[in-house]
């Protein structure tokens, strides 16, 4: 079978979507740090329909991955073409997908490999944006307060290492300075990653590092640069070899690098760029003044409610999101914390009906097309609570309301870190954190009873901040971790009458 390739475009299948602008006229425009599958399967497809939609070919993109080659190895035999798969189920329950190939990924280039070659494309003069999918860990900030962690040993050999950086705040802001320095326009950039502000968090640790190089760029860059918040919503899986097969055999040509995704798709964005952009509005995007409302209801209704999710299902020993959904007990524990514990910390936002918002999100963690990972979403928790789960229990507890449900949330989190589901079966702890975590519990135990091994587990500030030393959150959580290690899963479920409450 040939290779997925500019050249194999015209003897693809009729019902496969391919692109229609012109490849070898694309300029550049963007650069995206963090091109991993979420990346292939949301913003490049909104940029896709934009070139379609305007005829603009300045804002082809240039990826970079900041760890692994492996997307750059796969897709360079390809000329940058990979297929993206939408998978449903049909009203009688049987899988559907719909295939297309996405064009505007001109390049990949692997920063650890040439980091020279990374800082040029971000100063070249065809460079308008700067996007980044690069998740919570990629920031190396402190998760709690979201400042930049100027102890982090990336950060302080970027510091020493203009030339070399390994970090994206060593890259955005040396790229930065070539910029300046060569008197060329500034950049907007844009974070569409899990994080609250993200714009403005990544607003404040670029300036923070910037400072530490030089005062003059650091006023440049917060004069001349913008940075809009975001919020992107895509369920996006792990793609497996048997994607790999299925998707190969229905395009008659191999591709080694597809990326599955659900049909849903939601980008908001705050008009905010320093040197023009895509009409990414043609692709589904929605552009705001303000995006904190829509970021605050995505981390909290689909984040917050998909980790507590995926540390319950795990540890249930359920593999994938629809088979965990698919336990009533279950989904209606995570119906019930979205409407009981979540939506009350939401503001009225105009247009939406957060019963229906709630419905569909049930009716998207359920597609059994897509065979989700539960320990996907579990990774890099430490990294995720602060945000999904954290804020929602500051809010609550400051008006007096209860937490019960959330607590289960972060319980089922510190019982997941045992690394031994209920079944017997292991998982490895994937976190930046992971080492400071073991020894966090490990010194837990020796405590004399839950409440004592909750109250110091959390005191570990670089997740709880402040919030370790609450007694109503401690106790709360405490209860629920007790009634995990006793009762199981489902036993901890039982303990709630969400079936009566709705």
């Amino acid at each position: 079978m040939a290779r997925l390739h500019p050249g194999t475009l015209p003897s693809l299948p009729a019902d496969v979507a391919k692109p229609r602008y012109v490849r070898d006229a694309l300029q550049a425009g963007i650069v995206h740090l963090g091109v991993g599958a979420f990346h292939r399967a949301h913003l490049a497809v909104v940029n896709e329909a934009a070139l379609h939609a305007s005829g603009d070919l300045r804002w082809g993109a240039v990826g970079v991955s900041l760890r692994a080659a492996d997307t750059r190895d796969a897709l360079q035999p390809q000329g940058g073409l990979y297929t993206l798969a939408l998978r449903d189920a049909a009203d009688d329950g049987s899988p559907r997908e719909a295939l297309q190939v996405v064009g505007n990924l001109l390049d990949v280039l692997v920063a650890p490999e040439d980091p020279l070659a990374v800082l040029e494309r971000l100063a070249h003069p065809d460079t308008r944006i700067v996007t980044l999918t690069i998740t919570e860990k990629g920031y190396h900030h402190d998760p709690a307060t979201g400042a930049l962690r100027l102890d982090d040993a990336g950060i302080v050999h970027d510091l020493a290492h203009p030339q070399a950086p390994r970090t994206m705040p060593g890259f955005v802001v040396h790229a930065l300075n070539l910029r300046r320095r060569r008197g060329l326009p500034p950049v907007t950039l844009l974070s569409c990653d899990n994080l609250p502000a993200n714009g403005d968090t990544l607003r404040g640790i670029v300036l923070a590092f910037a400072q530490q190089v030089d005062g003059a760029l650091h006023g440049w860059i917060g004069a001349h640069c913008t940075f809009p918040n975001s919020m992107v919503d895509r369920i996006v899986p792990r793609t497996t070899d048997a994607d790999r097969e299925r998707i190969s055999a229905r395009l008659g040509a191999e591709d080694a690098w597809p990326v599955i995704g659900e049909p849903f798709l939601e980008w908001v964005v705050e008009d905010r760029f320093a040197n023009g952009r895509p009409g990414w509005a043609a692709g589904g995007a929605r552009f705001v003044e303000h995006a904190e409302p829509f970021e605050r209801l995505k981390l909290r209704m689909v984040n917050g409610s998909h980790s507590a999710l995926a540390y319950l299902g795990t540890m249930a020993g359920f593999r994938t999101v629809d088979r965990a959904m698919a336990e009533p007990a279950l989904r209606n524990f995570i119906d019930a914390l979205m409407r009981e514990e979540i939506a009350p910390t939401l503001p009225a936002m105009q247009g939406l009906d957060l019963d229906s918002y709630r419905a569909r999100l049930l009716q998207r963690f359920s597609n059994p097309a897509l065979q989700h990972q539960t320990k996907q979403i579990a990774m890099d928790g430490s990294q995720k609570l602060p945000q999904r789960l954290l804020g929602t229990v500051r809010d609550r507890l400051a008006a007096g309301q209860p937490i019960d449900r959330l607590a289960l949330a972060i319980a089922a989190w510190i019982h997941y870190l045992r690394g031994v589901d209920e079944t017997g079966a292991t998982h490895d702890i994937q976190d930046p954190l992971a080492e400071a975590l073991a020894h966090r519990l490990v010194q837990a135990d020796a405590a004399p009873s839950v409440q004592e091994r909750v109250a110091f587990f959390a005191g570990f500030a670089p997740v709880f901040g402040e919030l370790g030393g609450e007694p109503r959150f401690v106790a709360a959580v405490a209860r629920q971790l007790a009634v995990l290690e006793t009762r199981g899963v489902l036993g901890a479920l039982a303990v709630f009458d969400t079936t009566a409450s709705g």
